[in-house]
């Protein structure tokens, strides 16, 4: 009876391991004619991919928490259309790259855009978009390197007010009862939070994106990870340094935003006065995907 009580016990404790251990790994097999291209960086393979005319200004665009680059194709596009050369990839953890072990902190991320943007010989001025926790990293990057940005372009960036619920906030806060806690109940609310599906092809490609990072060795604790690192910092401090460089700012929010807060619209006013910020009616936290169309009108009204 004791071994067998022993045993369940065991189990029970190694079950998140267990489960991410059975989850398959991003290797070549995967990323089989793949479109884009990969770059063996200091931390892992980065998927990366280019989108626009060969020549013309750069801008870089940075995903999200949760979902790859795939969501920002329409924001990609747009750009594109505009006649940047746009450069666009997955975060460690996300879409078709590695996903190396370790505290996903600015450093982190940070690290992996400079070596990404060296890798491809961008070395002069770019366009920095971000959107949710690429507008965090996005936001840190051209505070730290205000002399190669010539602007900043966010879509409900994270670092200014973050609504959180209490599952993710255990998560976060709890060291390793948190981790075991995430490891194995975030991947059954993170699928029921996904639509099934929509009448609108773009949007659903992001959705069965969405349920694929679900399946990937590394994704779960790459979404904890940022909760304990880049998306816990608050960003007060590389906005007013944004100001104080005169690195033009852009700011677009979703007017029905239940993760990024609309308040952050007034928050980053106190923080940058010079900022050029907007609001896309009706759109959700699904913004770059749902309401591209809007967002591009939206910067395009900023940039006039």
């Amino acid at each position: 009876m004791w071994y067998v009580i022993t045993l369940c016990v065991i189990l029970v404790i190694a079950a998140p391991r267990l489960l991410e251990m059975i989850r398959p790994t991003i290797g070549p097999k995967q990323r089989q004619n793949a479109e884009g291209d990969f770059a063996q960086l200091s931390q892992g393979v980065t998927h990366f991919r280019w989108v626009g005319p060969v020549r013309g200004p750069v801008a870089v665009i940075i995903h999200g928490l949760t979902t790859p680059l795939v969501a920002m194709d329409g924001i990609a596009e747009g750009l594109g259309g505009m006649g940047y050369r746009v450069l666009t990839y997955d975060l460690y953890g996300r879409g078709l790259s590695d996903a190396p072990t370790g505290a996903q902190n600015r450093v982190f991320f940070l690290q992996q855009l400079t070596d990404l943007l060296a890798h491809q010989g961008i070395r002069g001025d770019i366009t920095l978009a971000g959107y949710s926790m690429g507008g965090s990293i996005a936001t840190a990057f051209a505070a730290e390197n205000p002399h190669r940005i010539t602007r900043v372009v966010l879509f409900a960036p994270a670092g200014v007010k973050t609504t959180e619920g209490g599952f993710a906030r255990f998560c976060r806060m709890m060291p390793i009862v948190g981790d075991w806690v995430h490891g194995l109940f975030a991947r059954k609310r993170i699928l029921e939070a996904i639509p099934k599906s929509t009448a609108r092809p773009e949007v659903n490609r992001v959705l069965v994106a969405q349920r694929n990072e679900l399946r990937r060795k590394g994704f779960l604790p790459a979404i904890l990870s940022s909760r304990r690192g880049m998306l816990s910092e608050k960003l007060e401090k590389d906005h007013r340094m944004l100001q104080h460089e005169d690195v033009p700012v852009i700011a677009i929010w979703a007017e029905k935003d239940a993760t990024i807060s609309i308040k952050s619209k007034d928050i980053l006013a106190k923080w940058n006065r010079a900022a050029r910020q907007e609001v896309v009616k009706g759109a959700t936290h699904a913004l770059p995907y749902t309401h591209s169309a809007e967002a591009l009108d939206a910067l395009r009204h900023a940039l006039r």
